[in-house]
């Protein structure tokens, strides 16, 4: 099975470990995390070098120690109302090799606002070299205490606009499933821990450590991207009524030939005033946002119908079809077919 990772990434990480030893994670428990990430984190790490290892019947050999960790050594309540008991708080215990931030599953302004001594030890611990990784919008703990400033992050899809305007400073890339950029990785989407879990242990316990869990543990770690989960929704966000009346006219006309002009005359704005609007509302010029709506519409007729890539091609106002594969690739990082047999129902 091919891992998530690859000695181009491996080669990022700073102050490679000695992968046979023990190595310790701590995992950062805060109000209204999300349980899933830190007890499917804590499952992945204690079982590396083991799960495979009882498979096998062979004797386990268990490479990672794992603790969880709050500001007062407190239980941590997560989102889903359930209490994880801690094995201490982040003053009292030494911190692990590896620290590891989960996803923020309340409010995530109330969360920032709230954090700040959490902030300061995940500062602590960057400078004492520690690697730090993030999964979902627990990248947004780790960009407010400014651990991403001038490097590559990712964040879930549908947050990644909230991302920029809050950590300009920050090179968001939010259509990659991790990044890894010096001591700091981070993961995009909900269940992206699962492709973080496997690279980390691939960083700290070596290859085929990771590639046995991977198969015990039936993980696809061959995931690149989020953009076949992104949306389009994301892009009516904002107050600009004359862009969002365009935008609906869009929905129903995205099949036929779109030209500027089309767009002038739709919304009573000069193509100047057009131009300048709609990348201040929705972040993309009208003709991204048309390729975009048009992919959008390719995969709901690829998810539910069994209509031929050409098709599909045509219904989205497309003639060419291998211009049309190549665009759809760009955007959703797979080509249509194997968008089909993946997502299709």
């Amino acid at each position: 099975m091919k891992t998530v990772t690859s000695d181009t990434i491996l080669v990022k990480f700073a102050n490679l470990p000695d992968i046979d030893a023990m190595q310790r994670v701590t995992i950062v428990g805060f109000p209204g995390a999300l349980a899933s990430t830190i007890t499917g984190m804590m499952d992945l790490f204690q079982l590396a070098g083991v799960t495979w290892a009882r498979i096998q019947g062979s004797e386990p050999h268990q490479r990672f120690s794992v603790e969880l960790l709050t500001l007062d050594g407190a239980p941590c309540r997560c989102l889903n109302g359930i209490s994880l008991i801690a094995h201490g708080s982040l003053a009292d215990h030494p911190p692990g090799d590896l620290v590891l931030v989960p996803t923020i599953g309340g409010p995530i302004e109330k969360t920032l606002a709230e954090a700040g001594p959490i902030l300061g030890w995940l500062n602590q611990q960057a400078i004492a070299g520690s690697t730090i990784a993030s999964n979902c919008t627990g990248a947004f703990l780790l960009g407010e205490a400014g651990l991403l400033d001038g490097k590559k992050a990712t964040t879930h899809w549908g947050f990644s606009d909230l991302f920029r305007q809050r950590f300009p400073a920050v090179d968001c890339h939010p259509e990659q499933l991790v990044t890894v950029d010096g001591s700091i990785a981070c993961a995009g989407g909900g269940t992206a821990w699962w492709d973080l879990g496997i690279l980390l242990i691939e960083r700290f316990a070596g290859a085929q450590v990771a590639r046995e869990l991977a198969k015990a543990f039936v993980v696809d770690a061959g995931r690149r991207s989020q953009a076949p989960y992104s949306a389009m929704q994301t892009k009516r966000y904002h107050q600009d009524d004359t862009i969002l009346a365009l935008q609906d006219w869009l929905d129903t006309h995205y099949a036929y030939p779109v030209t500027t002009d089309d767009l002038v005359q739709q919304s009573g704005l000069s193509s100047r005033s057009l131009l300048r609007r709609f990348k201040a509302a929705t972040g993309d010029t009208p003709h991204r946002y048309l390729q975009l709506l048009r992919i959008e519409a390719a995969r709901h007729l690829l998810e539910t119908t069994p209509c031929p890539v050409e098709q599909v091609t045509h219904k989205v106002g497309y003639d060419d079809v291998s211009s049309f594969t190549r665009l759809f690739k760009r955007v959703t990082g797979l080509p249509p077919n194997v968008y089909r047999s993946r997502f299709g129902r």
